[in-house]
């Protein structure tokens, strides 16, 4: 994965640092007077330690790097990553850079030192985050190798927890934006599925596969239903996390669509552009279950990824073919551009029949998802009220917006069909974010389930903080802080 710095090149100390090449050091808005810095160069620079603002300086003889924090009673974890990876940015040029960001920001954040330890090693692991490796002429790489986070002495072990969470939870991340920067045809389903291969070997995670014959055997209609166009074969991945002594199951299932023309109804070419990020979905959960063993929950937890290119070939499926999902529900197609949930719909209801205590799903579905609430921020629906609340407090903590959208009864009949169980499309224009979610809860029953419509924010066109420009791996850290709570 393409983090310039290493996570085992982050650590600890409670001792002074003065072996290094550059110094990091937190200011407060209101605090740059006495920060130490020569008034008229903070006033010509305009630093006034606004969040994630930065300025490279000199104080008591030392070169440093200031770093805005903002207002304290304001300052959450989400902005202390935000500044971590703007200090990594400023301090990519040094060799080594030491920090006091944790002793500084602990004090204002719910989690304390273990918290503050982990947001500044995401924020500095992940604003290290490139994708360059495809470039003939790549830009000039980083020359930032260590980083060294001081703290009070009793603080040191309760810091380190939080540091080996953060590097945890950056490889993760790193590992969803790899899947999804990478080119369609270097991703197909079964690169998917090798990636997954890999990632859980390495973790200690189960992995299996289940190829075009054994999905057939699995009555997996939906996906098979997308596949038909393609000439590459499909992909369900299974990852599995079981810890000693886990008394409850959570399902994750994500949407893998690897490239998405539309099919038979296809898209524009502008519409095709992005459509690389389509299995974004797939990707969170998949770096999601490789970040478990290292976190250790008491859950068990099974990942679903659900994988293929959509395509308009001879054999695509057309509008008006009625598909069978694996649940034995009937779907008439009547727009193969909405594919999405028919590939979930096989891992919804694959999901369900493990009768787990939640089941999560993530999915680039809906551009009027975006048109609702823009490309920052999630759509999240659900059938219980409680993992709702859960898994939007895990996002608020995490820094990942997401937004509660509803589920209305009144919309329920645009899903009815004449020939089938059901339509895949609304009867209407409006509202395709709401039908797209009423559409899958018909393959949840009454198992507590969550949707994360992540069609905006799994990608950015701006550099920023601890993101880069492409995917950013949203979902990951939600998923994990999910868990997390749910155990």
């Amino acid at each position: 994965m393409p983090l310039s710095l290493e996570p085992d090149a982050v650590t600890i100390t409670s001792s002074p640092v003065d072996e290094v090449d550059l110094h990091a050091q937190g200011v407060f808005e209101g605090g740059v007077e006495s920060s130490g810095v020569d008034p008229t160069v903070a006033a010509a620079e305009d630093f006034r330690a606004k969040l994630g603002q930065t300025l490279v300086t000199v104080v008591a003889g030392r070169p440093t790097v200031l770093v805005g924090l903002g207002a304290g009673d304001d300052l959450d974890p989400a902005g202390l990553r935000k500044a971590a990876g703007a200090m990594y940015r400023r301090a990519s040029r040094a060799t080594s850079v030491t920090t006091d960001l944790v002793a500084l920001a602990a004090g204002h954040l719910e989690g304390g030192v273990r918290e503050a330890a982990r947001a500044v090693t995401e924020g500095l692991l992940l604003g290290s985050y490139r994708f360059d490796a495809l470039k003939g002429e790549p830009e000039e790489a980083p020359v930032l190798a260590s980083a060294v986070l001081t703290v009070a002495e009793d603080d040191v072990d309760t810091a380190v927890e939080g540091l080996a969470a953060g590097g945890a939870t950056a490889n993760a991340v790193a590992l969803a934006r790899d899947l999804v920067n990478t080119p369609a045809s270097r991703m197909r389903a079964v690169d998917m599925a090798d990636a997954a291969i890999a990632a859980g070997s390495a973790a200690g995670v189960e992995v299996e596969v289940w190829d075009l014959e054994r999905c057939r055997s699995e009555r997996l209609g939906g996906l098979l239903g997308v596949n038909a166009g393609s000439v590459h074969e499909p992909r369900l991945i299974r990852m599995e996390y079981n810890p000693e002594g886990a008394a409850s199951t959570v399902v994750l299932v994500g949407k893998g669509v690897t490239f998405d023309t539309g099919g038979l109804s296809l898209k524009t070419s502008e519409g095709m552009m992005t459509m690389k990020t389509d299995m974004a979905g797939a990707a969170a959960v998949v770096a999601a279950m490789s970040a478990l063993p290292a976190m250790a929950p008491s859950v068990r937890v099974v990942g679903l990824a659900c994988c293929t290119d959509n395509q308009p070939g001879p054999t695509a499926t057309m509008p008006g073919d009625v598909l069978t999902i694996r649940n034995g529900k009937t779907v008439e197609v009547l727009n193969t551009d909405a594919e999405g949930r028919l590939v979930l719909a096989d891992g919804l209801s694959l999901a369900v029949e493990m009768e787990p205590a939640a089941v999560i799903d993530l999915a680039t579905l809906t551009g009027a998802c975006m048109v609702a609430l823009g490309k920052g921020v999630a759509g999240l629906m659900g059938n219980d009220d409680d993992l709702i609340s859960t898994v939007r407090g895990s996002a608020d903590r995490t820094g990942e917006r997401v937004w509660p959208l509803p589920l209305p009864d009144i919309y329920r009949k645009q899903l009815d069909s004449e020939v089938a169980d059901l339509r895949n499309i609304g009867a209407g224009r409006y509202g395709g974010a709401l039908t797209a979610g009423l559409f899958l809860e018909e393959f949840v029953g009454d198992t507590p389930w969550v949707h994360l419509d992540i069609a905006g924010p799994a990608g950015t066109d701006e550099a920023g903080g601890e993101y880069s420009k492409g995917a950013t791996g949203f979902g990951v850290r939600t998923i994990l802080e999910t868990i997390a709570s749910l155990a």
